[in-house]
């Protein structure tokens, strides 16, 4: 088996470059969590989108800050390197 040389090594290391996950995958994680926090919702009796301020039950409380979670996580996947 031959081995590379350093400099063929190096020049293949200049010639790659990094890819991000981008807007595809960005979306398929924003649509996932939207499913979630939808079935949530439907869970504990309420629309999705429901705006009672401060009379929110615990439930949907809970809701909101779950999909808050999953949105954080997917701006995480919008600049993730894939290989």
């Amino acid at each position: 088996m031959k081995r590379l040389s350093t400099s063929a090594v190096l020049s293949l290391l200049l010639v790659t470059s990094k890819v991000n996950a981008g807007p595809a995958a960005y979306g398929v994680c924003q649509a996932g969590c939207s499913a979630v926090v939808m079935a949530c919702y439907a869970a504990a009796g309420f629309t999705w989108g429901a705006t009672m301020g401060a009379s929110a039950p615990a439930s949907v409380i809970a809701c909101n800050s779950a999909f808050g979670t999953c949105q954080a996580a997917c701006a995480a996947v919008l600049l993730a390197p894939t290989l």
